[in-house]
């Protein structure tokens, strides 16, 4: 596999920007022209003795924003540790520099819509969760790389990675058509990389948890739900479990992804708005496609549908379950359990009751071994697929205890554990493994829905408790407020980061504007001037408790009245997003 450099010298003159390769011996210096944007090599002797140097560890790629091409590189990185041998890094910070040298060409209009598109990139860039390998393949499981064609194995990495999980495939996109480039740049993944050495009888072993999120119909929470015309899900999320000991190693693969079908659930103001399963779309064709492509990739395929079966998610769990059984495949089999009816009332205990429901087949899907001397041992056959709303919590809990299942056996086979040894009573790894699957989850939550995940407690400490309860309580109320006044803006920021959307320099004016109507303005100003009178009416009585009672009466009448029509329009009131039009399912 032809790797990429490790690190750079960034050499800035005004017509070009020069990325040499450190610590190496190449003569070849990546060139990128300021005014006609090419990007070519050259020789290190053409570096300018005047240019300017800093050094960078990474080139994420080029963008076109209304002032013209940015350049976009990696200025600060941390080691996540090693993954078979090759460095795993974390990046940690950016600079996205114009090409352009002044912005004197763009109108006052342009020059905020600049700014906006500037922030929206800078937002994505600091969501935490970007990583990269220079000589290995992030995007790719065990599993999969055991299973590549000697021609696989001499691309680089640009070449080879997975589309799915490359989050930075839009801004590579002059890079891809030059293969003698393909050496500065590097697929970078979004998600969750934790890696830990650990001690069970004396042995040592590495065990990682890997996170590949889909940038394919990715997005936030309440504004992308189900799946596209391709069938790509939202929220679609790759864990894989790494084990390494003595030469050996185990993987063990499972999916998150939204409820396979058209639906929606837009913000409205509402705690929980109301999900809407689309009637003019046809479901057959885009579940169809969304699980042929899941079981080329992935073999068979369980359905762990953890939402409620009764309320507003009943609709769902009633749709999925009438679509499953009408495609009659023998390669799909769904499974729902109602996560918050079994473990009401703090009954955890009862999760056991799906784990062991699933135990049967998950020993008939096995896991990926290869042993030291790099043969394979057993294969993966299938893979479990679950969900919950948001794919994240509740779905997070029970990850964590099929991949704990798998551990076990993995750690048995390879002579960690000795027979009859649990991992539960190996008090030291219980302890790391359950914080790095809360760590996992609180990384997936703040991706998706802005903050960290609920029901933490449980995935760190195997019980529930009063302080996760609270915290658990901040954690909706933050959420709340993200996904009704912020994700529009977050969702654009993805959107352009992805390139969903594409800024032309040419528009006079990107649609960014959203000009509210009178409501916008005038209801909350009527609402919190109500409130108020009705507030002072209390604190200064006035003569007769008759005619206090009046005032109160009227303004708060006026108060509840207002926030009603507040509520009645609240799409009107939600930051929605305005670069892409998502999908009208309702």
């Amino acid at each position: 596999m032809a790797s990429a450099y490790e690190g750079f010298n960034l050499c800035t003159t005004p017509e070009r920007f020069y990325i040499e390769p450190c610590g190496h011996d190449s003569v070849d210096v990546l060139a990128i022209d300021r005014v006609s944007t090419e990007i070519s090599l050259t020789a290190r002797r053409d570096i300018p003795a005047f240019a300017e140097t800093k050094v960078i560890w990474g080139v994420m790629g080029t963008i076109r924003l209304v002032a013209g091409m940015y350049l976009v590189v990696i200025t600060k990185k941390k080691k996540v540790g090693d993954l078979l041998g090759h460095a795993v890094w974390k990046a940690l910070d950016f600079d996205v520099i114009s090409y352009k040298k002044t912005m004197l060409h763009l109108t006052d209009n342009q020059m905020q819509d600049n700014k906006t598109f500037l922030s929206m990139i800078n937002s994505v860039l600091h969501t935490d969760g970007l990583y990269f390998a220079t000589d290995y393949d992030l995007t790719h499981t065990l599993h999969r790389l055991a299973n590549t064609s000697p021609e696989f194995q001499e691309m680089s990495l640009l070449e080879r990675a997975d589309q799915r999980f490359v989050w930075n495939g839009h801004l590579l996109k002059e890079f891809m058509a030059q293969p003698e480039l393909h050496q500065f740049v590097y697929p970078v993944v979004h998600g969750f990389i934790i890696m830990k050495s650990s001690c069970i009888n004396g042995k040592m072993f590495e065990w990682s948890i890997i996170s590949r999120r889909s940038c394919f119909r990715a997005g936030v929470r309440y504004y992308v739900r189900g799946i596209d015309s391709e069938g790509h899900a939202a929220n679609f999320v790759e864990t894989e479990q790494v084990v390494q000991y003595n030469s050996a190693k185990a993987s063990f693969v499972q999916t998150r992804g939204s409820i396979p079908f058209y639906w929606s659930q837009r913000p409205n103001l509402k705690y929980k708005p109301k999900p809407l399963i689309s009637k003019t779309i046809n479901h057959m064709d885009g579940f169809q496609r969304h699980f042929d492509s899941q079981i080329i990739v992935y073999g068979r395929q369980v359905i762990l549908n953890l939402i409620n079966q009764k309320g507003s998610e009943k609709p769902l769990e009633s749709a999925f379950d009438k679509i499953v059984t009408s495609v009659a495949n023998g390669m799909i089999k769904y499974i729902a359990f109602d996560f918050h009816k079994e473990c009401s009332r703090m009954r955890w205990h009862r999760l056991q009751i799906l784990v062991d429901m699933v135990a049967e087949t998950q020993d008939e899907f096995g896991y990926f071994l290869v042993d030291a001397d790099g043969n394979v041992l057993v294969n993966q056959d299938g893979i479990f697929r679950s969900n919950c709303m948001d794919c994240l919590d509740r779905t997070n809990v029970i990850q964590s205890l099929l991949a704990r299942r798998s551990l076990q056996s993995q750690l048995q086979r390879m002579g960690v554990l000795h027979m009859g040894q649990r991992i539960e009573d190996q008090t030291d790894f219980e302890k790391m493994y359950k914080n790095s699957w809360a760590d996992n989850a609180d990384a997936c939550a703040k991706q998706y829905a802005g903050t960290g995940a609920l029901k933490t407690d449980f995935t760190r400490t195997g019980r529930r408790t009063q302080w996760g309860l609270l915290m658990d309580g901040w954690n909706s109320m933050i959420r709340y407020y993200k996904n009704n006044f912020s994700d529009g803006f977050r969702q654009d920021s993805i959107d352009l980061f992805l390139g969903n959307y594409t800024v032309d320099e040419v528009d006079l004016r990107a649609p960014l504007c959203d000009p509210k109507d009178w409501k916008f303005l005038t209801l909350p100003i009527i609402m919190v001037v109500a409130f108020s009178m009705c507030i002072i009416c209390l604190l200064m009585a006035g003569d007769t408790w008759t005619e206090t009672l009046a005032y109160v009466l009227f303004w708060g009448g006026a108060s509840v009245v207002t926030g009603g029509v507040i509520l009645f329009n609240g799409r009107d009131f939600v930051d929605a997003p305005k670069l892409v039009q998502k999908e009208k399912l309702d």
